[in-house]
């Protein structure tokens, strides 16, 4: 007889198996066997809210053959996930499989690595009910109000759509967004902008005028900026101080799940659900060539920042090693958690920093040699020493009117000489400044006034949307890729280029829900609601007391909403185009459906016309000349087809842009990347040539 290890993922069975040797069997169960039933709520309201789960019917093979071979093993090792999710599936397993206390063996691990998987087998514990009960209070919440809100859309506005409690709010905040953006009004104000060089150097350097008669200047018109001007003609531009100062530049910390997810977003053009796949994967195991299959990362589902003392002295003697001694702070650095993080886990960092990317690169999809990269940077970055700049700011006086200029060189690059954090702004500081003195005379290159206008508030990003939700306590870091992932397919927002934009469902079921269900869509409640889970994980409350303070009212909320709304329903508008109906004449609008957007009638129902929605690129198939058309793949990847697909067959990934072919007249393709080439894609033409900035495409 030998040990049972039971993990939810092939992948990471076929690692854990490789440590763990021939006296083991090690399988996976491929997520929960059970759960609450489709079907039905599934939950005894009036019971304590007590769940009512069943075996999922495709895992019905699956759960036998895991039966036989928990009855003949000696020990049962149930080795899922360390978070909440982990412990409910071990949970859900022992009931299953009927396993009792001394038979079932709870174990985690943090790392898929030799020693991490050693450490996780040799502290067995109990399955720890405070996690389970968490996640059970989570999924009731969760499918009450999908189940009793839901319904509630489907009669007010149209059958098909879901409402969640952390949906629900983000969608609510890019709504929010929206709406004072379409709000602002846009100011004028001036800058008056000077460029310099001095005495001893002929390199032009900026300034800016900030002080007239020692009073902030604000410029509301040109008029205003004129006056100035007009003073500055023939006034002597003098330094009048100059303060040095060395400046110290902290690294960022080592990645949390958001942090990761909002890097890999402006870094890599990411989206969460893409870098939680390949995280998933880098943490599971990869066949690294040499080592066999080998955990990269450890556990990706983080908000601590926390790190070992193990890690951080591999760390210290791999940079030491790469880039010296003056790189190694004296101290470790140590990064300080949120205060609402659970802390549960390291900060996300490689199991093994030796493995460095350049190392595992050959054994690497593009995707996880792309984020592995990131977090090993980012991780060996946040242990190296702090950069020193030179920082210089000169006071330059012209007449009544004080000029400022900053800039800085590098006096040690320090961690930046490895890896530098992203802005969602991208600003970039200024650089070195000439060698001026006191008192010294500066020439005039130029004067200007330049107009500006204050700028609305962006949309949100991926990025900056995960952001908002964690600073407002909204999910956890296993919430913030599915949430975004729903609104999306749900069709309550869209992407437009990187920004995320509501659409006019989005809006309808927000007012709807802002309307009638405020607390669901309200950011302090369902941050409130976040923290009473982390206190029933922490033992710190009952889950069905939790369950019943908020149905409570929630319960009300609905059969008022309900009165309030008899014989109402919301209309859905309709985005309105310039396509004319050929069966009646009437103009065609877009409408969403259950498979997306789609073009309709206005004159519906009299009227039944519908079509795809269209995209052309302006470019010709090389194949047969007809138009071509942005399409999208079952998976959702965009590709390019001529629009007689079916009976053509031209499809490319590559880009057509507005530029012909010199030899034959055909659209070019622009292959993906910055440096992509331009090619002629007519047989027997051949035609290449260097992509530059005015090659883009003509699409959409």
């Amino acid at each position: 007889m030998s040990d049972l290890v039971i993990l939810e993922s092939p992948a990471k069975a076929k690692t854990v198996k490789k440590y763990l040797g021939k006296n083991y069997d090690v399988v996976a169960s491929f997520g929960h066997i059970r759960d609450l039933p489709k079907s039905k709520l599934g939950v005894d309201i009036e019971n304590n809210f007590e769940p009512h789960y069943e075996n999922k019917r495709d895992k019905a093979s699956l759960i036998k053959e895991l039966k036989a071979q928990a009855a003949a093993a000696d020990t049962v090792y149930l080795a899922t996930d360390p978070d909440r999710e982990g412990e409910a599936i071990s949970w859900h397993l022992a009931h299953v499989l009927k396993l009792d206390d001394k038979k079932a063996v709870r174990v985690t691990f943090s790392e898929i690595t030799k020693s991490g998987v050693k450490y996780g087998m040799e502290h067995p514990r109990t399955i720890d009910m405070d996690l389970v009960n968490a996640q059970q209070a989570r999924r009731i919440l969760d499918r009450i109000v999908g189940y009793q809100l839901s319904p509630f859309l489907w009669k007010k506005v149209r059958r098909g759509l879901s409402a969640g409690r952390v949906q629900s709010v983000a969608v609510r905040l890019i709504v929010d967004r929206e709406k004072e953006i379409n709000a602002f009004e846009s100011q004028e104000y001036w800058t008056i902008d000077a460029k310099l060089h001095g005495a001893s150097s002929r390199k032009q350097f900026p300034a800016k005028l900030t002080e007239v008669d020692g009073k902030k200047t604000e410029l509301k018109t040109k008029k205003e900026a004129d006056v100035i001007l007009k003073y500055l003609e023939g006034q002597d531009f003098i330094v009048s101080g100059i303060k040095k100062s060395v400046r110290k530049k902290q690294p960022a910390p080592p990645f949390t799940t958001s942090t990761m997810q909002q890097e890999a977003s402006r870094k890599l053009s990411f989206n969460a659900r893409r870098t939680m796949k390949a995280a998933q994967e880098l943490y599971e195991g990869v066949e690294i060539e040499g080592q066999g299959a080998v955990g990269l990362i450890t556990y990706m589902r983080t908000d601590s920042l926390r790190i070992s003392e193990e890690a951080q002295k591999a760390a210290a003697e791999l940079i030491k090693e790469r880039y010296g001694d003056q790189y190694v702070p004296a101290k470790p650095k140590v990064y300080k958690s949120r205060s609402n993080s659970q802390d549960a886990h390291e900060a996300i960092r490689p199991s093994i920093v030796s493995i460095t990317p350049e190392q595992a690169k050959i054994s690497l999809t593009s995707d996880q040699y792309k984020l592995y990269k990131l977090i090993w940077e980012r991780f060996m970055a946040s242990q190296m020493e702090n950069a020193l700049l030179d920082a210089v700011a000169i006071d330059i006086t012209a007449g009544n009117c004080l000029f400022k200029s900053t800039g800085f060189t590098v006096k040690f690059d320090g961690f930046t000489r490895l890896y530098e954090e992203s802005t969602d702004s991208g600003d970039e500081e200024g650089g070195a400044l000439p060698k001026l003195s006191e008192n010294e005379k500066l020439s005039v290159v130029s004067v200007l006034g330049n107009q500006h206008f204050t700028q609305p508030p962006p949309r949100y990003t991926e990025a900056s949307l995960i952001k908002a939700l964690e600073e407002n306590g909204i999910g956890r870091p296993s919430t913030f890729a599915p949430t975004i992932t729903t609104i999306l397919d749900r069709h309550y927002v869209e992407r437009e280029q990187k920004s995320l934009k509501p659409t006019p469902l989005g809006n309808v079921i927000t007012e709807l829900l802002s309307e009638h269900f405020e607390k669901i869509v309200d950011t302090k409640f369902t941050a409130k609601m976040e923290s009473d889970l982390d206190k029933i994980e922490e033992g710190k409350a009952e889950w069905y007391n939790v369950l019943k303070s908020f149905y409570v009212d929630f319960d009300k909320t609905l059969k008022k909403a309900s009165d309030d709304m008899e014989g109402k329903r919301v209309k859905i508008p309709n985005e309105p185009t310039d396509i004319v109906c050929e069966l009646c004449g009437k103009h065609m609008v877009i409408k969403i459906g259950k498979f997306g957007k789609f073009l309709g009638c206005e004159g519906f129902p009299e009227c039944r016309n519908t079509k795809k929605i269209v995209n052309e690129t302006g470019g010709n198939c090389p194949k047969c000349g007809k138009k071509m058309l942005a399409r999208k793949s079952k998976k959702g990847k965009p590709f390019f087809g001529c629009e007689d697909y079916q009976n053509c067959g031209f499809m490319t990934w590559d880009t057509p842009v507005s530029t012909v072919c010199p030899n034959c007249g055909s659209t070019l393709f622009k292959k993906a990347g910055k440096k992509g080439k331009l090619y002629c894609a007519k047989e027997g033409c051949g035609y290449e040539a260097e992509a530059t900035e005015k090659d883009e495409t003509d699409e959409g």
